[in-house]
């Protein structure tokens, strides 16, 4: 006797399903931070989910971990290496140079959202396949664009009525002094007791080994030369602005010399939103400016600047603020059907509703009126529409308010009228 195949499957490890009625908060997130983008005249871009491995091994750096250790890349079907994107900065950029975005108006603004992919270990919050809403504003430096990002995303927060969040912000400098301090930090980090990873590191991109968060290494590296006490007169001068424009935008902020990014690609200003409800995984997102990358991909030499922003995060720190976002309801109005010729009238009936722009749903399968007005309490439909078949005779259809239980009959021409005039308050 053969063993029995139907085996119930899971989501791979780290990569979680959004079903109802969480799926509803999901969507008010990603929309809420997508919209403060949307404002500042942003357009849309939807970006491939894999892309050639060069790009990101270029464009991201190989020093990095997301490079090194976090890729999903694999040989296709015509044996060329392909990764699933890590992260979105690199694919706008080489969609900006292949279709010549950056030969029109200037900045090119973008934004976009959508999952991204990284092999890391699996905790609260933090993927395999994550969620990100991201901008970019390439062609242009100027610092109030700096500061137009960062406010973009500090606008994205609050209108999710997200509140204990802090902006931490600084500066990477530019290729005029980020030689000279490379070559001091260097001089610094070779004079430790590091080991063979974090010295091949140091190597590499010494600015990284300031980013590991292994204790033993924060303690090595405490007392390391920081980059904003080695900004050239420019650099400093563009901080400087960035940093009066937030003072003007009202954008609150916090200088942290010695944040660095996960990316090779960021100069000058470079930021991360951080919620301290989220322990040490604290971070809900970040970017800052990438003057030499659209070069480094084979572009012209524009700057650009963006952020990305994570979704699960940013859910994630509502939850620890005790607060909530969206409407987990399914449906507004809901459709109770007393017979066959009421469930006829009652599915044109629900269309016309929808063609008005109510959500509705109704119940199937012929349920008696007990069953029908549970389905219609477990909708999250503030009204429920009741037609019998001599309410059709009639020409009315009751209208029963499903917060306080008062039902009321009205024409069955006016019906749409009166339920978009109840939920006006929507």
């Amino acid at each position: 006797m053969s063993k029995s195949t139907n085996t119930a499957f899971s989501a791979p490890k780290g990569v979680p399903d959004y079903v109802p009625p969480v799926s509803a908060e999901f969507v008010a997130v990603r929309d809420g931070l997508t919209r403060a983008a949307r404002l500042a005249g942003y357009g849309h871009i939807e970006l491939p989910i894999f892309e050639d491995t060069g790009l990101f091994a270029r464009g991201v750096g190989e020093s990095t971990d997301v490079v090194s250790k976090e890729m999903y890349t694999f040989a296709d079907r015509g044996d060329r290496s392909v990764t699933l994107r890590p992260e979105g900065t690199a694919g706008v950029m080489r969609a900006v140079i292949e279709h010549g975005l950056d030969r029109g108006q200037l900045p090119v603004k973008l934004s976009y959202s959508g999952p991204f992919f990284r092999y890391e270990r699996p905790q609260a919050g933090r993927y395999r396949q994550l969620q990100q809403v991201g901008v970019e504003a390439i062609g242009v430096d100027d610092p109030a664009l700096d500061a137009e990002v960062i406010a973009i995303a500090d606008a994205g927060f609050r209108g999710l009525g997200l509140e204990g969040f802090r902006l931490e912000i600084t500066s990477l400098g530019d290729d005029t002094c980020r030689p000279q301090y490379r070559e001091q930090l260097q001089q610094f980090l070779f004079g430790l007791d590091l080991d063979e990873d974090t010295r091949r590191r140091a190597e590499i991109n010494p600015l990284r080994v300031l980013d590991d968060k292994r204790p033993h290494i924060k303690e090595m590296t405490a007392g390391a030369p920081l980059m904003l006490d080695h900004l050239s007169e420019e650099a400093k001068a563009h901080f400087d602005e960035v940093l009066a424009h937030l003072d003007a935008l009202g954008v609150p902020y916090v200088v942290n010399p010695r944040m660095v990014r996960g990316l090779d690609y960021y100069t000058k200003t470079t930021f991360e939103f951080v919620h301290d409800g989220l322990g040490a995984q604290s971070g809900i997102g970040g970017g800052g400016r990438y003057d030499g990358l659209m070069a480094q991909l084979g572009g012209q030499p524009l700057s650009g600047i963006g952020f990305g922003i994570g979704v699960d995060r940013t859910i994630l720190a509502l939850e620890a603020e005790g607060k909530a976002a969206g409407n987990p309801a399914r449906c507004e109005v809901f459709g109770v059907p007393l017979g066959d010729e009421a469930k006829a009238s009652m599915v044109v009936l629900a269309a016309r509703l929808r063609a008005a722009g109510i959500r509705v749903d109704m119940a199937y399968g012929g349920r008696g009126v007990k069953g029908a007005m549970k389905a219609a309490d477990r909708s999250g439909a503030k009204i429920a529409l009741v037609l019998g078949e001599r309410d059709i005779a009639d020409g009315v259809i009751g209208v029963k308010d499903l917060a306080t239980g008062d039902q009321r009959q009205v024409s069955l021409e006016s019906v749409v009228a009166e339920v978009g005039a109840a939920l006006g308050d929507r």
